[in-house]
C-alpha cells in the first residue's frame, strides 16, 4: 500500500473518530458521522468528475498540482501516458522512415487491405501501375487493375510463386508482382521492373540458338571427314599412324553435335509457340520399348529393370517429345547406377495425377544440387558426368517438355540409396484406350 493511501485511510479514520466524539457530547453521533462520510464522498466525486475532464477534454500532459491520493492517481496516469507518448512518437518515427525507404525504392510498393482496397503507395507504383493519388486510395486494386490473370492471382492466398504480367501504365514494360501478408488484416504488393532481364533472356536464347544452327554446318562437314578417316583400311599408313587421335576427334565431333542438336531443340522448346495436344499416345506400349533400350544400353551392367504398368491409362500429347523425356530419364538411370543395380520404371494414376516414375538404388544426389539439377549443363561430378557421355541438357529439355505438356518434374534423392525422377502429368491430359474394331468375317 502506498504512503497516499495510507494517509487518507488515517485521515478518514481520525475524522470519523472526531466527529463520533463529538456527536456523543452533543447527542447526534450518527448525524455527525454521515455529514463526514458525505463530505469525504463529495470531495473524491469532484475529484473523479475533473479527473474524467481532465482525460476527456484537456490536451495538458502536465499533472495539476493535487495531494493526497489523487495527486497519486494524477501522476500515475501523468506517467502513463507519458509513456504512451513516446510509444507514440516511436512509432510514426518508423512509419516516417518506411515511407521514405519504400518512395526512394525503384520497385512498385502498395499497401493493401485485406479486401484489396489501396491504403498507400508510393511514386514507383504511380509510374509502373498507372495509380493516382489521391484518387485511387480507398479503391479496390483489382477494379483499376483489370487482368484476369492479376484478379486470379490476387484472390489466390495460397500461391507463393510471382506474376509477370505487361505494365498497365506502358506495353512495353513487363512486371513481376508478388503479394506479401503482414499484420493481422494487410498485405504489401510489390511490383518489380523485368523487362532488362526479359530482354537480357532473348538475347541469350537467340544467340544458343543462332550460334548452334551455325555450328552443325561445319560439324557435319568435320564429322564427315573423320568417319571417312576411320573407315580407311587398317594396314592404311595414315590410320596406322593417326587411327587413335581420329577416333578420338571423331568421338568429340559426335558428342559436339549431339551437344548442338540438344541446344537447338531447347531454344524449339523455349521459343516456340505452345502447342496444343490432341494425339492420342499408346504410353504404356511406349514405355515398355522405352525398357528395352534401357536393358540394351545397360549391357554387361546387367541392372534389374523391373516395370510396373496401368495399360488402361493413354495420354494426348506430343509422341516424339514425351518419348525423349522418358528414355532420357531412364538412361540417366542406367548411367548412374552401379552394375547390378536395380530400376523400377512405372506408369499410373491417382485421383489427381498420372505419374511416370524411374527409381534407382544408384549413388543418389546430394540435396543441395537437387534444386539445380534440370539447370544448362548443370553437373553434379563433371568428370563423372562427361565420361557417362550426357550432354548436360538432358534434363532441362526434359523439364520443358513436361511443362509444355502442363505437367512437371519431381526429383527425391538420397545420397548411397538412389533417386526417383517423376514425371507428373493433369488428369485432363489422359485418354482412354481405344477399343479395336471386332474384324468383319467375309464369306
Amino acid at each position: 500500500m502506498s504512503a497516499q493511501w495510507a494517509d487518507e485511510l488515517w485521515r478518514i479514520g481520525l475524522s470519523l473518530l472526531a466527529a463520533l466524539l463529538l456527536g456523543l457530547l452533543i447527542g447526534h453521533a450518527l448525524l455527525l458521522i454521515c455529514l463526514v462520510l458525505a463530505l469525504f464522498l463529495f470531495l473524491h466525486l469532484r475529484a473523479l468528475y475533473r479527473l474524467d475532464a481532465r482525460l476527456r477534454h484537456s490536451k495538458s500532459y502536465n499533472p495539476p498540482d493535487v495531494g493526497g491520493v489523487w495527486g497519486e492517481v494524477y501522476y500515475l496516469f501523468y506517467r502513463a501516458q507519458q509513456r504512451q507518448r513516446k510509444r507514440k512518437k516511436l512509432l510514426v518515427s518508423y512509419l516516417n522512415r518506411f515511407k521514405m525507404m519504400t518512395k526512394a525504392m525503384p520497385d512498385a510498393t502498395v499497401v493493401l487491405r485485406q479486401d484489396g482496397e489501396i491504403e498507400w503507395f508510393n511514386k514507383a507504383a504511380r509510374r509502373q501501375l498507372g495509380l493516382r493519388h489521391p484518387q485511387d486510395l480507398a479503391q479496390r486494386i483489382d477494379n483499376l487493375i483489370r487482368v484476369p490473370s492479376f484478379v486470379a492471382f490476387l484472390r489466390d492466398k495460397n500461391r507463393s510463386g510471382p506474376l509477370e504480367l505487361p505494365s498497365p501504365s506502358h506495353d512495353n514494360v513487363t512486371l513481376s508482382l508478388v503479394v506479401v501478408p503482414y499484420g493481422k488484416d494487410r498485405r504489401l504488393l510489390v511490383a518489380r521492373d523485368v523487362t532488362q532481364l526479359h530482354r537480357l533472356e532473348e538475347t541469350r536464347r537467340d544467340f544458343v540458338a543462332n550460334a548452334s544452327h551455325e555450328l552443325r554446318t561445319p560439324l557435319t562437314v568435320i564429322n564427315g571427314y573423320l568417319e571417312m578417316m576411320s573407315d580407311l583400311p587398317e594396314n592404311d599408313p595414315f590410320k596406322k599412324s593417326w587411327g587413335s587421335p581420329v577416333r578420338v576427334m571423331h568421338e568429340q565431333s559426335l558428342r559436339m553435335t549431339s551437344i548442338v542438336e540438344d541446344l537447338l531443340m531447347l531454344s524449339r522448346l523455349e521459343t516456340g509457340p505452345r502447342e496444343v495436344h490432341s494425339d492420342v499416345i499408346d504410353i504404356p506400349s511406349m514405355v515398355r520399348i522405352v525398357a528395352e533400350e534401357g536393358r540394351v544400353l545397360s549391357g554387361d551392367k546387367k541392372h534389374l529393370i523391373n516395370v510396373d504398368i496401368d495399360d488402361s491409362i493413354w495420354l494426348r500429347g506430343n509422341q516424339a517429345q514425351l518419348f525423349s523425356v522418358f528414355t532420357n530419364l531412364l538412361f540417366n538411370a542406367v548411367h548412374y547406377t552401379p552394375a547390378g543395380g536395380e530400376i523400377s520404371i512405372r506408369w499410373y494414376a491417382t485421383d489427381a495425377t498420372i505419374f511416370f516414375e524411374v527409381e534407382d538404388s544408384g549413388v543418389g544426389v546430394a540435396p543441395q544440387h537437387i534444386s539445380r539439377l534440370t539447370e544448362r549443363f548443370y553437373r553434379v561430378d563433371v568428370g563423372r558426368s562427361r565420361d557417362a557421355g550426357g550432354t548436360g541438357l538432358g534434363l532441362a529439355i526434359a523439364k520443358h517438355i513436361l511443362e509444355n505438356h502442363d505437367a512437371r518434374l519431381t526429383i527425391e534423392s538420397t545420397v548411397g540409396k538412389g533417386s526417383i525422377f517423376r514425371g507428373c502429368f493433369p488428369l485432363n491430359l489422359a485418354a482412354k484406350k481405344p477399343k479395336r474394331e471386332r474384324p468383319v468375317m467375309v464369306s
